[in-house]
């Protein structure tokens, strides 16, 4: 019988997440084609060790789960899983005790973990024993990839929680859906055939919630916040491609996501717990929290890190990421064989090809398969897939709002929060790509078409922009960089899932650009600026052996993976474009970005992790002339390169004055809320500025990939080579094309005058470097520390009396409280600085001139 077969697998997954079920009553029920199970409780210590997050689960329940099993059409119709209103509710790992106080796990079903893990897949053999001769294993085989390969699973309300301190985020998602769809992407009952091996699957999550609030001492919410993000419905695609039918890995995965509107709404006491947010999840990358317990064990290449936590930190979890067969080669998703700590993007990355497989269970049930035994010696020897992962978005709105609070008329009723909108970043073509495979390749590149920035209604008492005002959109508009996406079209989708052109879609096979070189020539910063306009960032990380040369020192050098391949060649290059912008500073955005910097730094969180000291290890080796040897021939570096396009800023002359309030907050003094409470705004015109323009901007950084261990090293040897004490230096050279400044104004209409030159166009470039770690090096006075290089061919300043007067008015209302400085600007002075075209000009004018 089919149930024999199909069966033991579903109730395995139910057993295994689900308390107190009786197997005897699930297996009648799925007998029968349907089962509703009610107020379920998860295993929360199976979830914790299974996805080795590092979360602690406090609750987890679901109120119905429903499972529909067509028998009599089990070959043409889905399996439906149905999870009606699931909760899970998780805090941080405290890293110091296995079991928590606040969990609501059962504690003896903790202290049997690994009971419960080594018994379970011996049971599971137990219960799939069965030999029909009706049914051959190949049949059996058939059968249960295409049970598995359309498997539909619906959730409806699902909530995730998460709570930090005083932080309490939830995720309410009203409905998401996961099934498999046909070449059109339309719902279908598909498999793999031997004429198209590809497997499609799109998730589709419809009314997305993201709440962000704050709780007080006693754990309570007292008032809540304007939802993170509202009802906002996205979809997904997944596209797996086989090498043959045998194949239990895709060789090719892709997922992409598109998001056609995304608005996200951050109050000022929503904005440091957002940061808080993001701090963990850069922290939870670069696998500085939520290591496990036995790290006395860990591999050194997992925590290969710079002291200041940067991207050297993704190079290695790069490394261990993208190490797939460490992960799926048992093809056993509950199996805890190798512990050693990982950051989270690690478990995240490792987990992808095992969301596709449908391989513990099958192999478990069919053991005595021969085919199947076979295929498990051949499992170490798969490839590493490649894995496409891609995020892209239509239209982002962030709108940041400043909260007050208001009282009912009652003194008892609660108070009230009301938000006001005061800044928005508006962004059109958003792509988030990533591509790897294994450990040799992994790249990221990151760009938007178009953005800009605007300010919405009035900021700290002044009524700039309430509707009274009556002032241009152009006004509020204090920044634009690059295109629409009605005028570029929707070049971001380019090669995705969602563009009908991409190979996937013409039913082809893609091809893909895994050669360092190769994509260096391919992905240049002008492609990237052609498919984008605004933003393009294209990070790669490649990994070569070298067989021809002798292994380095891995304890001082931990590079990892050498393994007796010869030396390891880590690049990591990071390439930045920005397209050409305008800014525009003038008292109104001044005042929110700063207002936006002083909320961010009203919070007492203490960091995820510390600085490590500078300290050098006495009991420390000196590396043998074979390590110097291969130190001298190949040391990996972070190469990092930012250029800015034609940018013009200009600032003008403030209309009113508030810094007071806000600079003594950000350099580390109290907030003072007592602002003025100016009801009529009074627009200065014409409104004198200093405009600047830059055709270009280079800047070039470089620094040693292991920077903390190749400063131990070098700094032991008593004469280092040039080219050892190179590398320990990190390295920046800016250069500037087309500087120039003038003054120029707006006018009532809204124009500019032509702008009047003060600093002619020059170039100048300058040239740094620092050593890494110096407390190293104190017994090396000769060594130099920091070394600078200033070139600057040339420079003109040149300006009339009523030029420089002006310019000192422009000053002066920046630096002096109120609007003294707007008195000092009259019709006269104005005339005098910008000449009127056609007037009969002076035969002489006194000007000021400086040559450099």
């Amino acid at each position: 019988m089919l149930e024999s077969y199909v069966t033991p697998i579903l109730m395995s997954y139910v057993n295994r997440y689900i308390k107190n079920l009786k197997p005897s009553d699930l297996q009648l029920s799925l007998w029968g084609g349907d089962v509703v199970l009610s107020k379920l409780e998860l295993k929360l210590d199976v979830l914790e060790q299974e996805l080795k997050l590092p979360f602690t689960f406090l609750s987890g329940h679901i109120h119905e789960l429903r499972i529909h099993v067509p028998w009599t059409k089990l070959g043409s119709e889905p399996v439906v899983i149905t999870i009606n209103t699931m909760e899970c509710i998780l805090k941080l790992k405290d890293g110091i005790q296995d079991d928590h106080e606040s969990c609501s796990s059962n504690s003896t079903n903790r202290s049997n973990a690994e009971n419960t893990k080594s018994s379970t897949k011996p049971r599971r053999i137990q219960q799939a024993a069965p030999t029909d001769p009706d049914l051959p294993p190949g049949y059996v085989q058939s059968l249960i990839r295409r049970v598995v390969n359309n498997v539909n699973i619906v959730i409806n309300n699902l909530i995730l929680k998460y709570v930090e301190d005083d932080i309490v985020l939830s995720v309410n998602i009203t409905s998401a859906e996961c099934y498999t769809v046909g070449e059109l992407w339309d719902r279908a009952f598909m498999d793999i055939s031997a004429t198209d091996l590809v497997l499609r699957k799109v998730i589709n999550f419809s009314d997305c919630t993201v709440c962000l609030d704050k709780r007080n001492a006693s754990g309570k919410i007292e008032f809540y916040q304007d939802p993170l993000l509202y009802k906002c419905s996205f979809r997904t695609r997944l596209h797996f491609t086989y090498d043959n039918l045998n194949s239990k890995m895709p060789s090719v995965i892709k997922i992409h996501t598109l998001v056609e509107s995304l608005k996200l709404s951050i109050t000022d006491q929503q904005l440091p717990m957002f940061i808080r947010v993001m701090q963990l999840g850069i922290a939870l990358y670069y696998g500085e929290i939520g290591n496990l317990k036995d790290s006395d064990t860990e591999d050194p290449a997992c925590h290969s890190k710079d002291a200041a936590g940067n991207i050297a930190g993704a190079e290695d979890e790069t490394r261990v990421d993208t190490q797939y067969p460490a992960q799926y080669k048992g093809q056993e998703l509950y199996s805890q064989d190798c512990e050693e700590p990982q950051g989270w993007v690690s478990w995240a990355w490792s987990f992808v090809p095992a969301i596709v497989s449908y391989d513990d269970g099958e192999e478990d049930y069919l053991g005595n398969d021969p085919a199947s035994t076979l295929h498990q010696q051949k499992v170490p020897t798969l490839k590493d897939p490649i894995v496409s992962v891609g995020f892209y978005c239509t239209k982002a709105t962030v709108t940041f709002k400043l909260t007050e609070m208001q009282a009912e008329s009652s003194y008892y009723s609660p108070q009230k929060v009301k938000s006001k909108e005061v800044l928005c970043w508006e962004q059109e073509g958003t792509t988030i790509e990533a591509l790897m495979m294994g450990e040799p390749f992994f790249d990221c590149q990151i760009g938007f078409v178009g953005c800009r920035a605007m300010c919405l209604k009035g900021i700290m008492g002044v009524r700039d922009f309430e509707e009274h005002t009556n002032r241009s959109e152009m006004e509020a508009c204090f920044f634009i960089c690059g295109e629409n996406l009605s005028t570029k079209g929707l070049t971001y989708l380019t090669n995705s899932l969602f563009d009908y052109r991409s190979p996937e879609n013409n039913g082809t096979r893609a091809e893909f650009i895994l050669d360092g070189a190769h994509h260096k020539e391919t992905y240049t910063e002008m492609a990237g600026m052609q498919r984008f306009g605004a933003f393009y960032m294209d990070y790669l990380y490649t990994v070569e052996h070298n067989s021809g040369k002798g292994p380095v020192n891995q304890q001082d050098f931990p590079s990892g993976k050498n393994e007796d391949l010869g030396i390891v060649q880590e690049k990591s290059t990071k390439s930045l474009v920005i397209g050409p912008l305008d800014l525009r500073l003038d008292s109104s955005a001044v005042h929110r970005i700063l207002k936006m910097v002083v909320c961010a730094l009203e919070h007492e969180y203490e960091p995820y992790s510390g600085l490590k000291p500078e300290s050098k290890d006495e009991k420390e080796t000196v590396p043998s002339p074979e390590e110097l040897a291969a130190l001298e021939e190949y040391i990996p570096t972070r190469h990092t390169s930012v250029t800015v396009l034609r940018c013009t800023c200009t600032i003008f002359m403030a209309e009113f004055n508030l810094l007071d309030r806000l600079l003594p907050v950000i350099m580390g003094g109290k907030n003072s809320s007592n602002f003025t409470n100016a009801a009529n705004f009074q627009s200065l015109r014409p409104l004198p500025s200093i405009q600047i323009v830059v055709d270009k901007i280079n800047l070039e950084h470089s620094v040693p990939m292991y920077a903390e261990q190749l400063a131990h090293v070098v700094s032991s040897l008593s004469q280092p080579s040039d080219n050892l004490l190179h590398y320990c230096y990190v390295h920046c050279y800016l250069k500037v094309f087309g500087f120039q400044a003038g003054l120029t104004s707006l006018s009532h209409g809204g124009s500019y005058f032509s702008p009047v030159p003060i600093i002619p166009s020059f170039s100048t470039a300058l040239y740094g470097k620092l050593l890494k770690l110096p407390a190293l090096w104190t017994k090396r006075s000769q060594t130099v520390v920091t070394e600078g290089i200033f070139e600057l061919p040339n420079l003109t300043i040149q300006a009339t009396r009523a030029q420089t007067v002006l310019l000192q008015a422009i000053y002066q209302s920046w630096s002096h409280i109120g609007n003294a400085a707007s008195s000092t600007v009259n019709e006269a002075l104005m005339s005098e600085a910008f000449q009127t075209p056609g007037a009969k000009q002076s035969s002489w004018k006194p000007v000021m001139k400086h040559v450099f």
